[in-house]
């Protein structure tokens, strides 16, 4: 085992695994026709791992995470599930219909701009942007954020105010809206 595998495994033993019990509940009370409840939880466990792999130097607010990603993966159960049937198109009906994807300058652009806000973000003071993040990426409500981070909501308000004007005054020196 490496030395970040070690590292690794005592930060998920330390700082995740503690949340399971308390996710496995949350999951069952939020999400009753969900089958299989560990697995969804697994496939969590899975995606904080992954982001501690891309962004090692990264400190994440876990438990908002964890709960936040595993919301996210038991709606897309959800929406899986819900598949409409559709009558297929003959292939000449279909070589009619106009085509949907954007094109290639507007692909590259959207990721520009994403690429930008990214750099803004991360631009921002570290709790400035850690606040920012949880509001808007995460979308935990302002009582939520202040609690996991021991501050007042009306600084989680002032903070999340702070870091998208100075998101749009940097998005606004390469000309974006």
């Amino acid at each position: 085992m490496s030395l970040q595998e070690s590292e690794d495994s005592k930060w998920f033993a330390t700082e995740v695994q503690p949340h399971a019990p308390a996710l496995r509940a949350w999951l069952r009370a939020q999400y009753p026709t969900l089958t299989d409840i560990d697995d969804l939880l697994q496939e969590t466990f899975v995606r904080i791992l992954q982001m501690r792999s891309v962004h090692p130097d990264r400190m994440y607010a876990v438990k908002p995470l964890l709960f936040t990603t595993a919301r996210h993966l038991a709606l897309d159960q959800l929406r899986r599930r819900q598949v409409v049937r559709f009558d297929s198109l003959s292939e000449a009906d279909s070589a009619q219909l106009p085509e949907d994807r954007p094109g290639i300058c507007e692909t590259v652009s959207r990721r520009q701009e994403l690429q930008l806000l990214t750099e803004a973000i991360q631009a921002l003071p570290k709790r400035c942007r850690q606040v920012l993040t949880l509001r808007k990426i995460y979308g935990l409500p302002q009582k939520e954020i202040a609690g996991q981070l021991g501050i007042s909501e009306h600084t989680v308000e002032a903070q999340v105010g702070a870091g998208v004007r100075r998101c749009a005054e940097y998005l606004a020196r390469y000309g974006l809206p």
